[in-house]
């Protein structure tokens, strides 16, 4: 089951651990987590199908907010089921390529869900700031290539992660503090110096989330600077399209600004703390952003409702008794 090697040996499979003292209440847990999980899948399918099939929502905003759906359901499918077989069926190993696949997904798909908020970010500030000539800078061709650019970013600064990974040697304990693989974790059960991994991983979270936010930050910057000269009424109509994405930012970065503090100055913390932080950022935004976009996006808003009322009467006709 193991490789050994002359400083130790590469696990066939590390243990993941679940809520600590609460192992008997592990089925239990799951419900909630996996209705969490069913409602991100259905939440974030229905926003594509809505902007997919409603000809007026085929604008930047919208198309940037359909690539934050589907990144949004990478990220839980990549995690959630196998974090319900270890609740429901206390299957707690991980194969060691299993856990450096997982980990390579959660790190590059939130490294692309942090370009896609910088996206957005730019739409709004075009929009806002230069109003005339957001059609023609924001093409078509042009938001295709940010999302092929935002696959491209997040592959290969978070590629080096479990390469990094690999050359070490385990020889302490296997088990994980979360319920998933993310690289902080995994890199602090090694038995050699993880000094280029501590390197290399702050300095990719810097260039990729720390840059994002930075710019995100100053497109809203200069988004005030302009909406402070106009009207009452023009700068509350402007202010009320950020509100969304302003939400899904801080969504996003709130819980890994929370998990990254745990990870790098934690270790004398409860591992509950680290286990709900972890939970909190890869399990919430999937299922708040459908929510934040249905209430404040009046379109979708609006098309969520003619097919909820259609549904509706089709099934009344279908159940109508026959007199």
């Amino acid at each position: 089951m193991t490789t050994f090697n002359e400083s130790g040996y590469d696990p066939a499979a590390f243990i993941l651990i679940g809520f600590p003292g609460m192992e008997t209440s592990h089925a239990w847990i799951a419900i909630p987590l996996c209705c969490m999980y069913i409602f991100a899948i259905l939440g974030n399918c229905a926003i594509m199908y809505i902007i997919k099939v409603e000809p007026s929502l085929h604008e930047p905003m919208y198309l940037f907010l359909a690539m934050l759906a589907a990144i949004d359901i990478l990220i839980s499918t990549s995690t959630m089921p196998k974090i319900l077989i270890f609740l429901w069926f206390n299957v707690k190993e991980i194969s060691f390529n299993g856990c450096l696949v997982q980990m390579f997904l959660i790190h590059s798909l939130s490294a692309m869900e942090s370009t896609v908020l910088l996206a957005m970010a730019f739409d709004r500030y075009i929009a806002i700031c230069n109003p005339l000539r957001h059609s023609s800078i924001l093409t078509n061709e042009r938001i295709a290539f940010i999302a092929l650019a935002s696959i491209i970013r997040g592959s290969m600064v978070f590629t080096p992660l479990p390469v990094l990974i690999k050359r070490l040697p385990f020889c302490r304990s296997k088990v994980l503090f979360h319920s998933y693989c993310v690289h902080q974790d995994v890199m602090k059960l090694a038995c050699a110096d993880t000094t280029p991994n501590i390197v290399y991983g702050l300095a990719a979270i810097l260039f990729v989330m720390g840059v994002d936010a930075l710019l995100i930050s100053l497109s809203y910057v200069m988004i005030l600077k302009t909406v402070c000269g106009l009207s009452r009424k023009q700068s509350w109509k402007a202010l009320n399209t950020c509100i969304s994405h302003v939400s899904a930012v801080l969504i996003f970065y709130i819980p890994l600004i929370g998990l990254s503090v745990v990870h790098r100055f934690g270790d004398h913390s409860s591992p509950t703390i680290h286990i709900v932080m972890g939970d909190i950022y890869l399990f919430v935004p999937p299922v708040l952003n459908p929510i934040v976009y249905s209430i404040k996006t009046k379109k979708i808003r609006r098309k969520i409702m003619n097919l909820y009322q259609q549904r509706r009467y089709i099934c009344f006709r279908r159940f109508k008794p026959i007199r």
